[in-house]
């Protein structure tokens, strides 16, 4: 992506603040400030978007693969997850970009959130009809790229309209609405685990509403006339390079989330065969684990965000919580393999939920802070860094499928889970812009 580097002041000057006043034609396009609207706007938006994530995810896709096939449930889950992988790996760093680029009386970032939930909603409505693992696997492409040209600038609106010291507060309520948003979206998709075609119809529906209310409440400033460079596609994919000599930070941050979540989604992936095949729960039966689970480690992981992203505005650290965090998480992975019953397997979904909660507002907080263009090309920096979140939730399928087929089964995976998410720990401690 080629654009042209606004002036710093343009947009988010070096303190922090927002520019308060929308820009005259010819200058870099910028957002307004946050208006006491954006908060629970954030908040119900990232709620619904992962809240459709959460209820597809672990139950409504799991359980018709299942059904598809239930002898190659884990096979075919690892080939539709790992397509989507390929033809999404690009996708929030394109809408990012194009987002950054876009020049409309509606802004930059609202086009590409209404335009990414109606295709997503529409092929949503489909997805549950389908008897055949082929077209299984392209709708979900399609749903899948399309929910990341709405989650991309979506992420985006922090930087854009938050100050640096406003910005953990921010995450939090971010945070929170995923969290709220995947413990109510498991617990409604678990409510149509038997008639997962209207489970996909009620969350495409929901995603199309609250994106267009979002975007006709918060909205942004006109970029029309704004200042903007030709697209080129080597520039773009050349961005994807960002040099550890010249960012080291951005480097380093990218490495640590991406191998932290790598360990987190081998085990939440696969939740609903880890109940079925390691617990010993029958198939109809493990929706309803799948929601106690999800309960359960709801309010630890609540509070956890609630203070976590306060807590680091106010001590104006990051890094610490990521190192308590990821001690934490190290501790709940550990739990079923002490204990391989669903004693054990609550008992994780607390602990990790209090850790998982430390890290998620935090970590969006420290991404913000590591970018190399703030103000010009936000968009794009933060789809790259989202592609840090993308690639191992994609990859965590194939491999899991590899470590329970081949590998040692179950235990191994928990172990691997423990093992790359302190390897995520570690790498957070070169960082040096961020406390």
């Amino acid at each position: 992506m080629t654009i042209t580097p606004p002036d710093p002041a343009a947009e988010i000057a070096p303190t922090g603040l927002i520019r308060a006043t929308a820009p005259e034609a010819g200058e870099p396009a910028s957002s307004p400030p946050a208006t006491k609207r954006l908060l629970p706007s954030l908040l119900m938006a990232s709620l619904t978007l992962f809240g459709t994530y959460g209820g597809l995810i672990a139950i409504l896709l799991p359980v018709q693969v299942a059904l598809l096939d239930p002898a190659h449930k884990v096979q075919n889950l690892a080939i539709v997850t790992t397509t989507s992988f390929v033809f999404t790996l690009f996708a929030q760093p394109l809408a990012g970009a194009f987002s950054d680029r876009t020049r409309s009386r509606f802004g930059r970032r609202a086009p590409w959130m209404v335009i990414g939930a109606i295709v997503g909603g529409i092929f949503l409505f489909g997805l549950g009809s389908l008897q055949d693992l082929l077209w299984i696997t392209v709708f979900w492409v399609i749903i899948q790229v399309a929910l990341n040209f709405l989650q991309a600038p979506l992420t985006t609106i922090t930087a854009d309209r938050f100050p640096r010291s406003r910005r953990g507060g921010a995450s939090a309520m971010i945070g929170l609405g995923t969290q709220l948003g995947m413990t109510v979206g498991v617990m409604l998709a678990g409510a149509f685990a038997q008639q997962v075609g209207v489970g996909y119809s009620v969350f495409g529906g929901a995603v199309i509403v609250v994106t267009v209310l979002f975007v006709l409440i918060n909205r942004d400033w006109s970029s029309k006339h704004a200042a903007v460079e030709p697209f080129r596609w080597g520039a773009f994919f050349r961005g994807f390079w960002v040099n550890p000599r010249t960012n080291p930070d951005f480097f380093w941050a990218f490495t640590a989330r991406f191998l932290l979540i790598l360990g987190f989604f081998v085990v939440s992936t696969y939740q609903l065969y880890i109940l079925t095949d390691y617990i010993g729960i029958p198939l109809e039966a493990a929706p309803g684990a799948v929601i106690t689970l999800t309960l359960v480690g709801f309010l630890p992981t609540l509070c956890a965000i609630a203070l976590s992203g306060w807590w680091s505005d106010r001590a104006g650290r990051r890094k610490p919580f990521i190192y308590a965090a990821t001690a934490v998480m190290v501790v709940g992975l550990s739990m079923p393999l002490f204990m391989p019953n669903m004693t054990g397997m609550i008992a994780m979904s607390i602990i990790n939920g209090i850790g998982f909660g430390l890290y998620m507002s935090v970590d969006a907080a420290l991404m913000t802070e590591v970018l190399p263009n703030e103000g010009g090309s936000a968009g794009k920096d933060l789809g790259i860094l989202n592609v840090a979140t993308n690639i191992p939730q994609a990859l965590s399928a194939p491999i899991a499928a590899i470590i329970i087929g081949s590998l040692g089964g179950y235990p191994v995976l928990f172990v691997f889970a423990i093992v790359f998410a302190t390897l995520g720990a570690v790498v957070t401690a070169p960082i040096k812009g961020v406390k």
